[in-house]
């Protein structure tokens, strides 16, 4: 058999590629014309009750899916919500995007989900490809100024969550970070602590700079000064992180540590049980952000909750407020956190 016989056989033998049903298909199967098929399926226009079951029916036996990508080319947007968070990883931003989904998919929008990794490059790729496929409004936890307001040029709604940069006006939903960073240094401090550490991201995002500002808050509210020698701040995914802070306890001797996010945390929890300390005879531990780990280890970690699922949710709402209205102002949300106290947080020793 030659070459072109041995093609010529594979072709035949290969399985063919299934025809998308189209509107024409399900009105020819139902006995109705293409435009009651699309009154019906589109839910736009009048069909009787009958001839609208018969549609739906015919439209499910068949396998029927609508072109999502025509929709939006002939309504020049989408039922897609673009969200950006700044690390998929991070239990935090998983539990956001959990409450964002809810809300959108109960309204019928459906929502793709990237990071960008904290990276404003990746952040700007993201809102170009939010764009490019006619988002009908974007929710994102800003790393940049650049995206929101590229995003707001080509007239797309943006939420912003966890964090205010945009320099356009838009909604946002947030946490009350110097709340949340006061309480949990003034409870460190009521326990008799006065050499208490604080571990923040090197960023100068709103929710770093509140919790920094909550931990000076709560000391001059006690009449204390701030040892700037005890604040340490380390960058997202920073190499070094687990040194600094075994440099912060050996050269500051902090009674009491409080993170300022979920992943410090981590590291400083990790630091002290490699270096024998035991919680919280040896030192406390106050974490900003209560995530799943945190109460699975014995003691459990203190902790400034934030009600991540619901910012989640409010944001979401706010999207689809603006979708139905958008000429509202906008409007700012600020969620309050709450202090969970649990075993690794106690008095200090004695000097």
């Amino acid at each position: 058999m030659g070459s072109d016989a041995r093609v010529s056989a594979s072709t035949e033998d290969a399985p063919r590629r299934a025809r998308p049903v189209t509107l024409a298909d399900i009105a020819l199967a139902a006995g109705t014309s293409a435009s009651t098929a699309s009154r019906a399926l589109s839910g736009r226009g009048y069909v009787s009750e009958e001839a609208r079951a018969r549609l739906r029916e015919t439209a499910a036996r068949l396998g029927y899916v609508p072109n999502a990508s025509a929709r939006t080319l002939r309504q020049q947007t989408s039922r897609v919500i673009g969200v950006a968070v700044s690390d998929l990883g991070n239990q935090f931003y998983a539990r956001l995007a959990v409450g964002i989904e809810q809300t959108l998919r109960e309204a019928e929008y459906q929502m793709v989900l990237v990071s960008d990794n904290s990276d404003r490059t990746q952040e700007l790729a993201c809102a170009r490809a939010f764009l490019a496929m006619r988002a009908a409004g974007v929710i994102i936890t800003p790393v940049d100024r650049a995206a929101a307001s590229l995003l707001a040029r080509h007239g797309v709604d943006v939420v912003e969550v966890d964090r205010l940069l945009a320099d356009v006006e838009c909604d946002a939903v947030v946490i009350d970070n110097e709340r949340g960073g006061r309480e949990a240094t003034a409870h460190l401090l009521a326990l008799g602590h006065r050499r208490i550490a604080l571990l923040v991201a090197d960023t100068d995002w709103t929710s770093d700079v509140g919790r920094l500002q909550g931990y000076h808050a709560a000391h001059e509210e006690a009449g204390l000064d701030v040892d700037v020698g005890r604040i340490v701040r380390i960058g997202f995914h920073a190499p070094d992180a687990e040194r600094r802070i075994e440099v912060l306890i050996d050269d500051a001797a902090p009674t009491a540590i409080f993170a300022a996010n979920n992943l410090l945390a981590e590291h400083a929890w990790r630091v002290l049980r490699r270096r024998g300390h035991q919680l919280p005879d040896d030192i406390s531990l106050v974490a900003f952000d209560d995530v799943p780990w945190m109460t699975m280890v014995e003691p459990g970690i203190t902790v400034i909750a934030q009600p991540t699922v619901e910012m989640g949710r409010r944001a979401a709402r706010l999207l689809l407020r603006r979708a139905d209205n958008p000429a509202s102002p906008s409007e700012l949300v600020c969620l309050e956190p709450t202090l969970i106290v649990r075993g690794s947080t106690g008095r200090p020793r004695p000097d």
